[in-house]
């Protein structure tokens, strides 16, 4: 009898098809993917610890083969259609009457996050930055207070006792703005009293500006801090100096060591966008784990404004062998009781366990938007200034008609070759703006790190299934 184990899902980018020419020094990345390459869309075939399994793309569930079942299904290999697909699903007792997503998409979703640009100014120069070095291509200017209140009067107006919502901080660079960012947050919790809203609340920052009077105030609301760091010295002041040139790195950690020092309520995490320029991700995350911060993620530059620094498709292949890497470390600390937080694979796994699968890869244009200094609405922070993901403003409310466009353009049924792909409702298509702006470079490193997580997840589910009770 087939085991079915927990579902899952991931937060990463999309699916294309494509061959790599990759470097000699790859060896599991290149393994990785092969092993992940699309072949029937309904489902994923994957071993770990010698045992077979099995991921079914609808409802995003992993099941435990039995030796027939997934010989039956290896022979057939490549003269698998949908439709054999769907009676063999049906045979083995997988499939479901009806899919779990439909081609049609959401319509009137409220809205319970934003993203507040409080200022569209930064005082780095960093090489690949998507806001054009903090401007978004506009004149340099602040959020006045009146627009963020109303920015909160939007996010909470119709939000029930009960409900969630979200309130967050970025730029350029978000701390140039302090007074409203302060005003703002007290307004929020205020207003969320007395309705009987939660308010989350979030900020990204690149960290010269941190004072000890931030790290109070973050730690009071609880805030979710993310310090963008690029590696460990030169290597992050090469790619994030200041304007005028000189290194940011050691004012970064300075800096910071004030909210490391006494978090709490409040988690410091550190984001490393990662370039042909920043490889070497096993060092970073060590630093960075062993300074103190609560987690650390890496995300690739996919599409920067000028092309700089974005990464190919044989710089992809080695950051997988490198995530690959951490991922290993991570699973060996797990499974000796210690914590490693290396958070693509946390979340990844968090995922996974609560079977999350998605026609999307985020919220934005939908339950999430970002907001301009002048109070424009757009999907998501990135789409700050940029017409193609416009959707409205804060005093004359989302514009409906963009929004429900924008929501049947991009569901993943709409994207090709995203519906031929076994990853289709685990990245949901891939990152709106990296695809609308440079398309899809990353799919096999998508593929091939999702391919890991699985095995990752099967491996620690029987190694350390207390894990999933408690750290997730």
């Amino acid at each position: 009898m087939n085991i079915s184990l927990p579902q899952w899902s991931a937060k990463i980018s999309s699916v294309a098809e494509s061959t790599i020419d990759l470097p000699d020094d790859v060896p599991r990345a290149a393994a990785l993917f092969a092993m992940a390459a699309p072949d029937v869309p309904l489902w994923h075939r994957f071993n770990r610890d010698d045992k077979a399994y099995l991921l079914l793309a609808d409802r995003s569930r992993v099941y435990a083969l039995n030796t027939e079942s997934a010989e039956r299904i290896d022979s057939l290999a490549d003269k698998i259609d949908a439709a054999v697909a769907r009676k063999i699903s049906r045979d083995l007792r997988l499939a479901e009457d009806a899919p779990a997503i439909g081609d049609n998409p959401p319509t009137e979703v409220p809205i319970r996050a934003l993203s507040l640009a409080v200022a569209q100014k930064c005082n780095l120069g960093c090489t690949y930055c998507y806001a054009q070095q903090g401007d978004f291509g506009a004149p340099p200017r602040d959020m006045s207070l009146e627009t963020a209140l109303a920015a909160v009067n939007v996010l909470l107006r119709d939000a029930k006792p009960g409900e969630r919502a979200n309130l967050a901080f970025l730029g350029g660079e978000p701390l140039a703005n302090r007074p409203v960012i302060r005003a703002a947050s007290e307004y929020a919790r205020s207003v969320a009293r007395e309705r009987g809203v939660q308010v989350t609340y979030s900020i990204t920052t690149n960290g010269t500006l941190l004072s000890p009077c931030d790290a109070a105030f973050f730690e009071e609301f609880g805030f979710a801090v993310t310090i963008s760091i690029d590696g460990v010295g030169d290597v992050h002041d090469r790619l994030r100096p200041f304007k005028g040139g000189r290194g940011s790195f050691q004012a970064v950690i300075a800096r910071t060591e004030s909210l490391l020092a006494i978090q709490r309520s409040m988690q410091v995490s550190a984001r490393v966008t990662v370039t042909p320029r920043n490889l070497h991700l096993r060092e970073t995350l060590d630093y960075l784990i062993d300074l103190g911060f609560h987690s650390v993620g890496f995300s690739p530059m996919l599409s920067s404004p000028t092309g700089q620094d974005q990464m190919g498709r044989q710089e992809l292949a080695v950051m997988l062998e490198q995530m690959v890497d951490c991922g290993d470390e991570f699973q060996s600390r797990v499974i000796e009781g210690a914590r490693y937080p290396f958070l693509n694979l946390v979340s990844a796994l968090r995922e996974i366990h609560r079977g999350t699968h998605r026609p999307y890869p985020c919220g934005a244009g939908a339950g999430y938007m970002g907001v301009s200094a002048d109070g424009g609405l757009s999907a998501c922070h990135r789409f700050v200034e940029d017409a193609s993901g416009a959707m409205g403003n804060l005093y004359e409310g989302v514009d409906r008609i963009k929004q429900n466009a924008w929501l049947g353009a991009r569901h993943v049924h709409r994207q090709e070759p995203c519906r031929k792909c076994w990853a289709r409702y685990l990245c949901g298509g891939g990152c709106h703006h990296e695809v609308i702006h440079r398309g899809r470079p990353a799919c096999d490193f998508i593929r091939g790190w999702l391919h890991y997580c699985l095995q990752s997840y099967v491996h620690l589910l029987v190694m350390r299934p207390d894990y999933f009770g408690s750290a997730l």
